[in-house]
Formats: C-alpha cells, structure tokens, sequence
C-alpha cells in the first residue's frame, strides 16, 4: 500500500480534475463568443453575458443546498449523475434555437456543476492515501485553473472557427470524457453509501456565516470576485474597443492571460507564506485596481498596439488569479478546525455570488459604455481592499489576545 501511494496518480483522479476542468470551462467559455450569441439570438451583448451570470448564481445558490438535500446519495455515483446531466445539458444547445432555450439549458449545466465540483473534491479527500490528501485535492483544483489556461481559448478558438454552438458541443464532449473516465476508473467503495455517515444540517453550513471575522472575509470574497467578472465577462467587448481584438486574436491573447494567472497563483501561495494572507491580498488587489486604472487610460486614447494591451492583460489576470489562494488561506485562518470545512463550502458559493453579482454590474457599466468596465471593477475591488481593512482589525486584535 505504501508503496502505491508514493506511485503516479491514479486515473480517477484524473477523472475529477477533468470534471473540474469541464465546468469551470463551461462557465466563462461564453465570454469568448459573446458577440457571435448575441447576433444569432438576437439580443445586445449586454443580455447575452446574463448567461454566465445566470450559471455563476445558480450555482451559487444551489451548491449549499445540494450539500445538504443529497448527502445521502454515494458521491461517486452522484458524480456521474451529475456529469450526465451536465453533459446532455450542453449538446442540448444544438437542438434549440433563441435566447431563452439557451438560458434554460444553462440555468440546467449550472444545477449538474453545482454537484460535480464540490462532489469531486469530496471524492479526492476521501479516497486519497492520508499523507497524500493536499495533493489529491490540489490536482482536482487544477481543473480550475487550467480552465482558463487552456479550456477558454480552446472553446474560443472553436467557436470562432466552427460557430459559437460548437463551443458548447466542446464543453459537452469535456463532460462526456470526464464521465467514461469515472465510470471506468472511479473507485467502488466511493460509489457506496459509507457506514455512519451523517448529512451535514443546514446549521452546520450556516454557522461560519455567524462569525463576523469570517463573515467579513465572505463580504471581501463577494466584491472583489464580482469586480474581476465585471471585467472578465466582457473583456472581449472592451479589448475590441481598445485594440481591435477579433475572436482569434482574443483566443491568443486569453492563453497569455491564463499564463499570468498561473504565475499569480503560484506566486501567492509563496507571499502567503512569507508575508501572511492580509497584506498578500492587499498588494494583489492594489496591483489589479492599478490594471484596470491603465486600461481605463487606453480607452480614452485607444486605439492602441496590441502588445500594450496585452501586457496590461497579463498583469490583471496575475492580480485576478493571486487574489482567491489569499482569501482562502485567510478565511482557514479566521475558523477553527471544526467549522473549517462549512466555512469554505460557504466560501466557494461566496465566489459564485459575486461572480453573478459581478455580471449584472458589468452589463449595467457595459450600458454606459465599454470604457467604463475597468473602472467598475477597480471601484469593487477598492471597495473589497476597504472592507477587508476594516474588517481585519478585530480579528488580529483577537488573534493577539489568545
């Protein structure tokens, strides 16, 4: 047995890290044919980015209750369930035709993601060897952030190729794939009921939220998620404006992002650990205000090379991406080793709220004018640097009491 757990990763793994890849995917590929959705629907851009806000608060929402309503249901099983649906849901999208049949099939992907993810996170700890869980997890996190690097450019790069249908036939074949992988190689004690185990209680997912430390962090989490989508779910829109980015270009310039964004996470990891969770945050935030500062500048003066642009893009996806590692270590900080598990599940929803709060306020600053996205998400994230000052004071005073 030892000698196995210090061997490569198991396939199922790879499954679940797959599955985390497929939804998070399948939640921003949209910003990448925004502009091709909104044509053959029929509607402004504005409205069609309601879509990637309607998937982030549907599961927002839903994932605290699935938490609790499926505990019961074996995880495994509960995740190919959950990849069917999610998988239908998507080839779907070549069967109907107008704006609202697309909302419904997404409103039906963001009900299956909001299983999938937290239910492949809770296979990973429970089937990992004990001195191997971090990376287990950590592996299936990796679907996260190779969504952006590589699963948005490629169905950007599709959809401007083949039509923006095919990106979501893209996302459905991600799902599908995901799904053979844990049918085949998912271990079986996980598709089992285990022996004593209890639902969690909607108190228990509720008692983080009653600690005010805690509470703060959720706050800061909200805004600062919300001013980054603000921005991201119509990047495309701004960069055309700026530069004169076309859908090719933008699959390009998305993967430099995405290589930013794995730069800052990497790198928070390594500040936090020297420097702490607060003042981490406080530099990554300060950095992603100063972005979106310089691209309000170029629009005033646009166009502008590309490579100027460019640069600035890599800069805020470093900052974007620095930002969540921080908030997490800083909210494991502010809850005890019993509540730690509630407190993040809560977090992660927390993330999803500020990312349909972050939409909706994109649209409205898109209304006035495409300029007027970065100050938008400059002005929330001030706002998340502010709350989260304010909101530090009691809890370092109570951390230098014990």
């Amino acid at each position: 047995m030892s000698t196995s757990s210090s061997s490569r990763p198991p396939l199922w793994l790879g499954a679940l890290a797959l599955a985390a890849f497929a939804v998070q995917t399948d939640d921003f590929v949209i910003i990448g044919v925004l502009a091709a959705i909104a044509s053959d629907t029929h509607v402004s851009e504005a409205a069609a980015g309601q879509l990637v806000t309607a998937y982030s608060l549907i599961y927002a929402l839903m994932a605290p209750v699935w938490a609790v309503a499926l505990a019961r249901v074996p995880r495994g099983a509960l995740l190919m369930w959950a990849l069917a649906v999610f998988t239908a849901a998507n080839f779907a999208v070549l069967a109907v035709d107008g704006y609202w049949p697309l909302m419904a099939l997404r409103v039906v992907a963001a009900l299956a993601a909001a299983v999938v993810l937290p239910t492949a996170l809770a296979v990973a700890g429970r089937a990992a060897p004990a001195d191997r869980k971090g990376r287990y997890l950590a592996t299936v996190m990796t679907g996260l952030t190779g969504a952006i690097l590589i699963g948005v450019p490629a169905g950007t790069w599709i959809g401007a190729a083949f039509g923006w249908r095919a990106t979501f036939v893209f996302g459905g074949l991600l799902g599908a794939a995901a799904l053979l992988l844990a049918a085949r190689f998912l271990p079986r004690e996980s598709r089992e009921r285990a022996a004593g185990e209890a639902a969690p209680t909607p108190a228990e997912l509720v008692r983080p939220m009653l600690n005010t430390a805690v509470a703060g962090v959720l706050a800061v989490t909200v805004l600062a998620v919300a001013g980054n989508l603000a921005f991201q779910t119509y990047i495309s829109v701004l960069l055309s404006g700026i530069a004169d980015v076309g859908p090719r270009l933008l699959a390009f310039l998305l993967v430099c992002a995405g290589l930013g964004g794995l730069a800052g996470t990497q790198a928070a990891g390594r500040l936090v650990d020297r420097f702490g969770a607060l003042p981490t945050f406080f530099a990554t935030g300060a950095l992603f205000c100063a972005a979106m500062a310089a691209l309000a500048g170029l629009w005033l003066v646009r166009p502008v090379p590309v490579a100027l642009a460019a640069a600035l893009l890599v800069a805020w996806s470093a900052a974007a991406w620095a930002i969540p590692p921080t908030l997490q270590a800083l909210m494991l900080s502010r809850t005890g080793t019993e509540a730690a598990t509630q407190a993040m599940a809560v977090h992660s929803a927390s993330v999803y709220v500020g990312a349909a709060a972050g939409g909706a306020a994109g649209g409205a600053a898109l209304s006035a004018g495409a300029g007027v996205l970065p100050v938008a998400a400059a002005l929330s994230m001030g706002l998340a640097l502010a709350v989260g000052a304010l909101t530090s004071r009691g809890a370092v005073a109570r951390t230098e009491s014990r």
